[in-house]
């Protein structure tokens, strides 16, 4: 005689087992396998680094410390956030990457325009534009650091259009003119990118649309006004919520240019020193997620985990 508890395990087995190798079981399966490693690194790198990091805000520890009651300060390194000029008055030479971004967005918009009405040798002006973009930050950094470099390139080329060396400005002395010097090395560096990702959207739109407009009598502005512009919006606003929030995050070109002297430290270039020159962690962890508080479209508190961590 069979046991009861025994027959209603095997028959609730059954259906399960039957289910994993049905077409809808395999499936989920495929599903799961396929997003259990990339969720077990974001939750290895990103998360838990991210918790760490919200833990160490409250204590006051430097790298060879480990976080204990003895350094527990609670909210005392979010006070001093707020009160230390330093990291506010950085949020001020944003102000100077956010107008290069403008003018970044409206070069590339331009440059996309002339590329979709098939002007010969667009491909290797495409090519040209695009391949700051494929260069590493630290080497664009350093490519400048000698651009700028008081009798070098820059100063050269002056010179030879008449210019005399005492009448040319020191490009990163000059706290007047430093961080515009400074964000013109951002918009060098991301224009084409831009350009290629407002050129990709043009491209979708109906090229027949180009050809009737022009039998309307319409000009090329008349086109891009009400044809290309309208057509691309919302690529358009993506691409400047995008390079807002990315001046926000500004910390290769005063870094390695500069090093943040003479009033050209960004948010993130603060951050830098105060962690790893003023072995401060739980402070520049409480700045992280400060602007993790007021920046939610990059996320600083995520990118700090590669100057923290």
């Amino acid at each position: 005689m069979s046991n009861p508890q025994t027959t209603v395990v095997s028959a609730g087995r059954k259906p399960f087992m039957e289910w994993l190798k049905s077409r809808k079981g395999q499936k989920w399966i495929v599903i799961f396998v396929f997003m259990l490693v990339p969720l077990a690194l974001l939750l290895l790198f990103t998360y838990l680094p991210f918790a760490e990091m919200v833990r160490f805000s409250f204590y006051n520890i430097k790298y060879t410390e480990t976080p204990g009651p003895d350094n527990y300060v609670g909210l005392r390194n979010y006070i001093e956030v707020f009160k230390r000029s330093e990291c506010f008055k950085s949020l001020a030479v944003s102000l100077y990457y956010m107008g290069g971004a403008i003018i970044q967005l409206a070069l590339a918009l331009f440059f996309a325009t002339m590329m979709v009405f098939k002007v010969k040798g667009s491909s290797i002006f495409k090519g040209c534009m695009f391949f700051p973009y494929l260069i590493c930050g630290i080497a664009v950094g350093f490519i400048f650091k000698f651009f700028y470099a008081r009798g070098f390139v820059l100063d050269s080329i002056l010179q030879m259009f008449g210019m005399n060396l005492e009448s040319i400005p020191m490009w990163l002395q000059d706290q007047s003119i430093n961080n515009i010097s400074l964000a013109a090395t951002s918009v060098w560096r991301y224009t084409g990118q831009n350009m290629v990702l407002f050129l990709g959207a043009m491209m979708s739109v109906d090229a027949d649309l180009y050809e009737a407009a022009s039998l309307d009598g319409a000009n090329r502005w008349h086109q891009f006004r009400y044809i290309i512009l309208p057509s691309i919006k919302s690529i358009v606003v993506l691409n400047l919520i995008l390079s807002i929030s990315g001046s926000l995050s500004a910390f290769e070109p005063p870094y390695v240019i500069t090093n943040g002297t003479m009033g050209t430290g960004t948010y993130f270039v603060i951050m830098n020193r105060l962690a790893h020159e003023n072995q401060k962690v739980g402070l520049a962890c409480a700045m992280a997620i400060v602007l993790r508080d007021y920046h939610p479209v990059y996320g600083g508190a995520e990118a700090v985990l590669q100057i923290c961590f």
